[in-house]
């Protein structure tokens, strides 16, 4: 199979590279500007912000060379936002648009895949187009690294990631996530520190995003009482994780989860993997489990189970993976008052919590995704699972359909830089 490298270069060397527009210039997007002007066969021609001067800052932040783009050149985007970059509605409006216009799409905006992705998907099918995970973000390195095990024919026991947890995280807010998170004060001055999205990595919200879209994506299970979250290392990913009738977490094989860096008295994790990714494997016989032996595989005691993990991911670093992938080969890669309104994923009011579908819609979940500015009906006891019977909503008009077209407000203007 010729490589994406090589691909790309037929592209430059044909004066034909791929045009990539780049909705959002937050942490993600800037690391993608970092390394797009380095890429043979691929041209950054726009960026869509609410925010121009963030637009530019992520230019000038990044090293991205002055000379590519012109920072007077901008248009007015009359279409497509309605409440902003980095809402789940504005996500799935995005991917909507892209389907109108024919355009492959990536999608970043995990709670947007989680909310409505098996329809997204099934809708760029319809259109001709392709819509795929990020590569660099960890559910996209999560399936491929199942997509390994299964490849190779084995079992998946368990996959997911590592992140930083302690149960008493759930009660961090955007105003205490600094002091959670381990960020330098260097680190939140250079505007690629977000507080309520950096609130969402700690409090769980966004491990549960994450592996949903893992589960639907890869056809794997999901625990019935939320993630637990145990402390565990690279090395015993194969003893804390294998099923729980061999002694391990896990409920039963085929099931995804995530190990915390750090063990409940807050102490860090030996060989941590608060960025990694894994997959547990089990080897189906006694010839497999020899050759485990044989080859150094840190396995579980009796030899029978392994794991296969990365100790980072680099989210928009590694983005072009995803975007070469799609054209080249066509391939997708508190307790809460009744006046208070929901902010949201790693916000001040609520957190996410991983439950099967059926589960879900036993009690009328709420979906993370759509508690941005929804107002309870009574007060809600902290810990309780929201449901639509606990909030005020309105079924008419609806927010998004299919075909529909939103207007940007007057006076809010989108920068487009190009080269």
């Amino acid at each position: 199979m010729t490589s994406l490298s090589t691909k790309l270069a037929e592209l430059e060397a044909a004066g034909k590279p791929i045009q990539v527009g780049i909705i959002g210039a937050g942490k993600f997007g800037s690391t993608y500007i970092s390394q797009s002007h380095r890429n043979k066969g691929v041209r950054l021609a726009a960026i869509a912000d609410l925010s121009p001067e963030r637009a530019l800052s992520a230019l000038r932040r990044t090293g991205f060379p002055e000379h590519k783009y012109d920072p007077t050149n901008s248009i007015s985007l009359e279409e497509g936002l309605r409440q902003g970059n980095g809402s789940t509605a504005a996500g799935v409006c995005h991917v909507l648009l892209c389907y109108e216009h024919k355009k492959h799409i990536v999608m970043v905006k995990v709670e947007a895949d989680v909310l409505a992705g098996l329809l997204l998907t099934r809708e760029a099918k319809e259109a001709g187009i392709i819509y795929s995970m990020a590569y660099g973000d960890q559910p996209a390195l999560i399936a491929e690294m199942i997509d390994w095990a299964q490849t190779t024919v084995f079992d998946v026991v368990c996959a997911g990631e590592g992140k930083k947890y302690l149960p008493q995280y759930h009660e961090s807010t955007p105003d205490t996530v600094s002091n959670h998170y381990g960020s330098t004060k260097e680190q939140l001055v250079t505007g690629d520190f977000n507080p309520q999205m950096s609130n969402s990595f700690l409090d769980g919200t966004k491990s549960a995003l994450e592996m949903a879209a893992v589960a639907n994506e890869c056809d794997l299970g999901s625990p019935s009482d939320g993630l637990k979250f145990p402390p565990c290392g690279a090395y015993d990913l194969p003893r804390v994780l294998r099923p729980k009738e061999d002694g391990g977490q896990p409920q039963k094989k085929g099931m995804v989860g995530v190990v915390s860096c750090l063990e409940m008295d807050g102490r860090w994790v030996f060989n941590y993997l608060r960025w990694g990714v894994y997959v547990v494997i089990e080897a189906p016989g006694d010839y497999q489990r020899d050759f485990f032996k044989q080859y150094g595989l840190k396995t579980d005691p009796t030899g029978k189970y392994t794991a296969q993990y990365k100790r980072y991911h680099l989210i928009g670093l590694e983005l072009g993976i995803s975007i070469a992938t799609i054209t080249v080969r066509g391939e997708p890669t508190a307790d809460l008052k009744a006046s208070e309104k929901l902010d949201g994923e790693g916000g001040f009011m609520a957190y996410g919590k991983l439950m099967t579908a059926e589960d879900s819609l036993a009690i009328e979940g709420l979906p993370i995704g759509l508690a941005h500015s929804i107002v309870p009906k009574n007060d809600i006891k902290k810990g309780h699972n929201l449901s639509w019977a606990d909030v005020e909503y309105t079924d008419s008009p609806r927010p998004l359909q299919l075909g529909e077209k939103w207007r940007l407000p007057t006076g809010r203007d989108l920068r487009w830089l190009e080269r």
